[in-house]
């Protein structure tokens, strides 16, 4: 298993991995310590309640989101940003398209090894 990305990932031309329910990524960076992750969104896609180990900072690059995280909503719109501590149940429901950039630390070994569970559901 690859352990580290390339220094320059230029996504002119990378294709998008298709995860289902009108959402799809590409990685932009990872090593064990760290993963950046570009997550595009069509509205309406979900990102079902979860929850993991890894320490997670989201940057909202473009389109408006109600994010849920514990007990509490918000709606996150471009430029916003969101944190979401380890084991705590999160999600988002893409209310505009957009794209969201995931940094997780440590790195998504489950994104690497495809046994990720799918957190997308079909789209509201």
């Amino acid at each position: 298993m690859k352990r580290k990305s390339e220094k320059f990932i230029l996504t002119e031309g990378m294709e998008w991995e298709q995860l289902g329910g009108g959402v799809s990524r590409q990685f932009l960076g990872f090593d064990n310590q760290i993963m950046m992750v570009k997550v595009k969104f069509e509205k309406g896609s979900i990102g079902s309640l979860h929850q993991h180990f890894h320490t997670q900072a989201t940057y909202c690059a473009a389109g408006k989101f109600e994010f849920t995280i514990g007990d509490e909503k918000k709606i996150v719109n471009a430029g916003d940003g969101v944190y979401i501590e380890p084991n705590i149940l999160h999600g988002a429901l893409c209310l505009e398209a957009g794209i969201l950039i995931d940094v997780f630390s440590p790195v998504r070994e489950d994104f690497l090894s495809g046994d990720a569970v799918s957190y997308f559901g079909d789209k509201k």
